[in-house]
């Protein structure tokens, strides 16, 4: 069988001359180098109907010209790297995560406000906003009265993503009662409030956040280091060489005994093990100055 017949079995009902693998391809090229996402041959139909409707809205009569077209446009460009881009998530995802962030890096910072000192943490791929705010509530704790005094010291959350569509949703900060279920009752209560069948995020809380488009292969504009960094089921998306100079960049981005968390099925490898050491399932922390 020919790729060509092959291609056409795997989507049936697409014409080969408005899609075919020499599209599929270019666009897993673009996908790859823009933003470090791999697309393996069995992603044809997904990324078929991703990106068809983008196809569609330009005005473009096949897929060859719409690649013609996002090889040139960088806001169409990016338009197609946001469709390609998963946005799964959900509130306190892999809760074993916040349960440490609360029990063992919290006090840490807790006593760093005390004593005049900032915090800073980033929610890198935040989708669209779930683990920042479950961040976010789990720092503040469940007493309302005791978080709304530790808000008023230095703490400021990045939250960052490449979908610009996810982002405004977390800034909306706007979810259905249902999605907070598996925040526990005592957060939610003292940082939500109920909308008949949707929920709101304190405005307290939104204060601490701060949303940016942010490609994390490209450059990053902060400056100062980070205590906390999640970036969790982002790199499953990557090749190994991409994801191992991506976690270096967040080893050298943490500031003294900073924490990564990462992903269930993700690892740190690479030259970034010389600066983090493991403390507990996907959870590492950088090494104190010798």
């Amino acid at each position: 069988m020919t790729i060509m017949a092959a291609f056409a079995d795997a989507l049936p009902g697409v014409s080969p001359g408005v899609y075919g693998p020499e599209d599929f391809r270019a666009i897993s090229e673009i996908a790859y180098r823009e933003a470090g996402i791999v697309l393996p041959e069995g992603k044809a139909m997904l990324v078929y109907s991703r990106i068809a409707p983008l196809v569609r809205n330009s005005g473009c009569a096949t897929f060859g010209s719409y690649v013609m077209r996002i090889r040139e446009d960088a806001v169409e460009r990016s338009k197609t790297i946001c469709a390609l881009t998963t946005n799964h998530t959900f509130f306190y995802r892999e809760s074993h995560h916040f349960d440490h962030f609360r029990d063992t890096v919290r006090p840490l910072l807790i006593r760093k406000l005390e004593q005049g000192g900032k915090v800073r943490m980033w929610s890198a791929g935040c989708s669209s906003g779930e683990e920042t705010w479950s961040l976010a509530m789990t720092l503040l704790g469940p007493d309302r009265k005791a978080g709304l005094a530790l808000a008023r010291h230095d703490i400021r959350i990045l939250a960052s993503d490449i979908a610009t569509h996810a982002l405004t949703k977390a800034m909306a900060a706007r979810y259905r009662s249902e999605d907070l279920k598996p925040v526990p009752d005592a957060l939610r209560k003292a940082w939500t409030a109920s909308d008949g069948d949707a929920a709101e995020i304190a405005p307290e809380l939104r204060a601490l956040v701060r949303f940016r488009t942010l490609n994390l292969l490209g450059d990053w504009p902060m400056q100062g280091r980070f205590d906390v960094i999640f970036c969790r089921n982002v790199m499953i998306y990557f090749d190994n060489p991409t994801k191992e100079r991506l976690v270096a960049r967040f080893a050298g981005m943490l500031g003294t005994e900073g924490t990564l968390y990462v992903g269930h099925s993700e690892r740190v490898t690479g030259p970034a093990l010389d600066h983090l050491v493991p403390m507990g399932p996907t959870v590492y922390r950088r090494r104190a100055a010798a």
